[in-house]
């Protein structure tokens, strides 16, 4: 049993993490607004996370270089999907959504991976977590909101299905990260791969790449470029990445995921209290729907015997919040 000392700060940490994560949106949208692609936002977001990251993550791979050789593809992957694929769609889903929308969407990603472990696996889900994605699932159908007034761009509502997807590959490719690879190698590794990706897709044509550095409206007020650009990555990646290791290793990677559900209730607050966006009754409806259908599922996973313990060795097992 965890210790009152460890568990409150791990709490507070979880917090502090889900706080930081859920103002990715806000600091994009004031970017993507003034013409910046949303490509080359997480371009340049992971990749100042990933530089910044690199000192720490090199000094607890000192005498372990073999753990990074062996896991460079694994990286590779993780940074495509989970990074990449997860980020870049979640941005250009805030182009045409409200940003709490386009999160609750990413966050079905968690009833995807449900799916796939039932189908590729065979582990068939429990009961609760059957309730949890129909829950989820109904949820959805009242943020689509399809026959009121707050029906939402279904441009939008696809690529917020493709961060979904994204986010799925990160929790199956987390799930299965070798447990002798430091979580902060992880993250690091994984940013540089999905921001290199992403560049050379874009020098290539494949990708727009757009970017102005004249002042953007943040917050109603006008603001040079650089103040969302460090907000996206010093906030809402380095800190938030580094908060949320540290609590997962204080509490335990599944009570700290799942104190990480309430980045949605955070980023919904906050890009109400900056950019003055509010869902329609009936989306805030569904949003709390798909939150609890998600808490559900979670709540289902931390009745799971949990394996035991790394030795001191090596790194514990630490799965992050998602890479919004």
């Amino acid at each position: 049993m965890r210790q009152p000392s460890v568990a409150g700060p791990g709490l507070a940490l979880a917090l502090l993490s889900a706080v930081t994560f859920a103002t990715s949106g806000t600091f994009a949208r004031s970017l993507i607004n003034d013409g910046w692609s949303a490509e080359a936002v997480v371009i340049v977001r992971v990749g100042i996370a990933a530089l910044v990251l690199a000192a720490p993550a090199v000094i607890v791979l000192r005498g372990r270089w073999p753990v990074l050789r062996r896991n460079l593809a694994s990286i590779g992957i993780f940074g495509l999907l989970g990074v990449a694929v997860a980020q870049a769609c979640f941005f250009n889903a805030v182009r045409y959504l409200p940003v709490g929308v386009a999160l609750l969407l990413e966050y079905l990603g968690v009833i995807l991976v449900v799916g796939w472990t039932w189908l590729m696996q065979g582990q068939r889900p429990r009961r609760l977590t059957v309730a949890g994605s129909v829950t989820a699932l109904a949820g959805l159908v009242f943020v689509l909101d399809l026959a009121g007034a707050g029906r939402l761009d279904p441009v939008g509502v696809l690529w917020g299905l493709g961060a979904a997807v994204g986010l799925a590959g990160y929790f199956v490719l987390a799930g299965r990260a070798d447990p002798a690879l430091p979580s902060v190698v992880m993250a690091s590794g994984g940013m540089a791969a999905g921001a290199g990706a992403l560049l050379l897709l874009g020098l290539v044509g494949a990708l727009p790449l757009r970017a102005t550095f004249d002042t953007v409206e943040f917050a109603g007020r006008h603001t040079s470029w650089l103040v969302p650009i460090a907000g996206l990555a010093l906030v809402a990646a380095v800190v938030a990445y580094l908060a949320g290791i540290a609590a997962a290793r204080a509490l335990g990677a599944r009570l700290a995921s799942f104190v990480g559900l309430s980045e949605v209730l955070f980023a919904v607050l906050i890009a109400w209290l900056v950019l003055g966006e509010l869902p329609t009754v009936v989306q805030l409806l569904g949003g709390l729907l798909i939150v609890a259908g998600v808490a559900l599922v979670r709540l289902d996973e931390l009745r799971i015997p949990a394996e035991p313990a790394q030795p001191e060795a090596t790194e514990p097992e630490a799965t992050e919040p998602a890479l919004t």
